[in-house]
């Protein structure tokens, strides 16, 4: 493996993050415009004379969106024009919910091929199964043609209660029929799974903050609580890259004791905004540790933050992404929408997490670089690796009420360390060999592996290396090491349990070598 290639995975991997951002509102506001000021009649102007006299035809509409992109170029890394073919896609994501048939669909072989179905959505209640091939839908032929992803949208999303008919072909039992959907609301699940980890320590993976993200929160910890003893909680945010402030805060709140800051924000006007802790916290008494990696950002590091600033739990993992800022919405009247910055929040101790964006020179395009290529800049001094190269500033050094030192100006620095495990990227390399290879392994193999259950999967499937010696020869033009074949043996495991298991698959299996639950285990034994 070329460790020299690894920063790239690493820079991919925080594209969500630093995309989401974080939201403080629930609505929008209006963007305030003077119309008779003379830089609003210079704007006017200038598209006037290329509409009229430049040289060539010019889509002025475009020349527009790129200038208010680079204009918010110039204030931060956060702040960023959503044009309207993307507005609508974007606000589905952080709202939680679409409207269409629910499915989640790759193309194989030119045809629309089922993945899972969405719990609770329209095409899991019509009987749609993993594997089958969705071929037509209301007469338009969807296969054997390069159907791109944006199109095939079209045709299954729609308004609420209207009807979509589709043929599907289905694999396992080489029949062809017609079903008819009612679109309808589909969740889009932020928790992706909640189960217990051993009798006494549950698990929760909250993969972003939306709308839905408390309810579905709250309703997987009481499931835990009333179906277990649970004692402690594992809250994993790796790789979650934000969402809303206010959904970061009740999720907080149900850790926090009455009264508790969780975090304070300031706008440009010096304005304060607190918000505490109320009576209703659910695990205020149990043991608690959250995960945090590189690419926990935002309303993330919100919710560590507090944690640690109250002297609650234990903070897992490496530094966190530095995200401080707070985005207001704003609509721009014609579909579209700037996500601005109007504020900084801070933990209660008073840090702000905000890593530095500002450069000498106010080179905007080198700004813009060196903050997205932090991460790279880790991995080169070695601070995902060894916890004494993390950088602290004396001068941003906090204490907790009980003592603890905790440093604001760049991420949350974990209580405990533990080092990237670098071959967590492995698939990454591998990616498209894996997940083609487990489809077709688990498409052939459906009714056999039906059967099993999560458990009986996990202690014995491919004991015998029957399955993973195929995937390797697949692989021959590789000159794989016996370390490199085992780890990918063990991702093989994994892409297929998420083929049968969906999340709960997929977290299970890819969690058996987990070395920051390994921590959490060993804290454990030791009180």
């Amino acid at each position: 493996m070329n460790k020299n290639n690894l920063p790239l995975y690493f820079a991919l991997a925080m594209v969500f993050g630093i995309l989401i951002g974080t939201f403080f509102s629930n609505g929008s506001s209006s963007l305030a415009i003077v119309n008779n000021s003379a830089k609003e009649q210079k704007i006017k102007r200038l598209i006037n004379f290329i509409q009229h006299d430049y040289v060539d035809t010019i889509n002025t509409d475009e020349l527009l969106d790129d200038a208010i992109a680079k204009m918010l170029e110039k204030l931060d890394p956060h702040s960023v024009y959503i044009p309207r073919e993307n507005l609508q896609a974007v606000t589905e994501n952080m709202q939680g919910n679409f409207v269409g048939i629910g499915v989640q669909f790759r193309i194989i072989n030119d045809s629309i091929t089922v993945i899972q179905t969405i719990k609770g959505g329209p095409s899991i209640k019509a009987g749609i199964k993993a594997g089958d091939r969705i071929l037509i839908a209301n007469k338009d032929t969807l296969y054997g043609k390069k159907i791109k992803n944006d199109q095939i949208l079209k045709k299954l999303k729609g308004q609420p209660n209207t009807e979509v008919t589709v043929q599907v072909y289905r694999k396992t039992t080489d029949s062809l029929f017609n079903v008819n959907i009612k679109r309808g609301k589909v969740n889009i699940k932020s928790v992706d799974v909640a189960y217990m980890l051993n009798d006494s320590i549950g698990y929760i993976k909250i993969d972003r903050f939306a709308r839905n993200t408390y309810q579905e929160f709250k309703s997987s910890l009481t499931q835990l609580k009333e179906e277990n003893n649970v004692t402690d909680l594992v809250l994993d945010l790796r790789g979650n890259g934000g969402g809303f402030i206010d959904i970061a805060n009740k999720i907080v709140d149900e850790f926090l004791e009455d009264e508790k800051l969780i975090v304070f924000t300031k706008n440009n006007k010096n304005d304060l905004y607190e918000y505490f802790a109320t009576e209703k916290g659910d695990f205020e008494q149990g043991g608690l540790y959250v995960l945090i990696d590189e690419n926990s950002a935002s309303a993330s590091e919100i919710v560590a933050g507090a944690l640690q600033d109250n002297d609650k739990g234990i903070i897992i993992g490496r530094r966190s992404f530095g995200k401080g800022l707070v985005q207001e919405e704003m609509d721009l009247g014609d579909g579209s929408a700037v996500r601005l910055t109007t504020a900084r929040y801070y933990t209660p101790t008073g840090r702000s997490i905000q890593k530095p964006y500002k450069k000498k020179g106010n080179n905007t395009n080198k700004t813009t670089t060196s903050y997205q290529n932090d991460i790279q800049e880790r991995y080169k001094s070695g601070e995902l690796f060894h916890k004494d190269s993390i950088k602290t500033i004396d001068s941003l050094q906090f204490k907790t009420p009980k003592g603890k030192i905790v440093f604001g100006g760049g991420g949350i620095v974990p209580d405990v360390f533990v080092a990237m495990d670098t071959t967590s990227y492995l698939p990454s390399y591998y990616y498209g060999n894996l997940n083609d290879f487990s489809f077709n392994y688990v498409d052939e193999n459906r009714g056999k592996l039906s059967k099993l259950s999560v458990n009986d999967f996990i202690n014995n499937f491919d004991k015998d290396n029957t399955v993973s010696d195929v995937f390797f020869k697949n692989l021959k033009t590789y000159n794989l090491s016996s370390k490199t074949k085992q780890k990918l043996k063990k991702f093989l495991k994994t892409t297929i349990a998420r083929e049968l298991f969906r999340d709960e698959g997929l977290y299970r299996v890819m969690q058996s070598d987990d070395k920051m639950l390994e921590k959490v285990f060993e804290l454990e034994n030791k009180n």
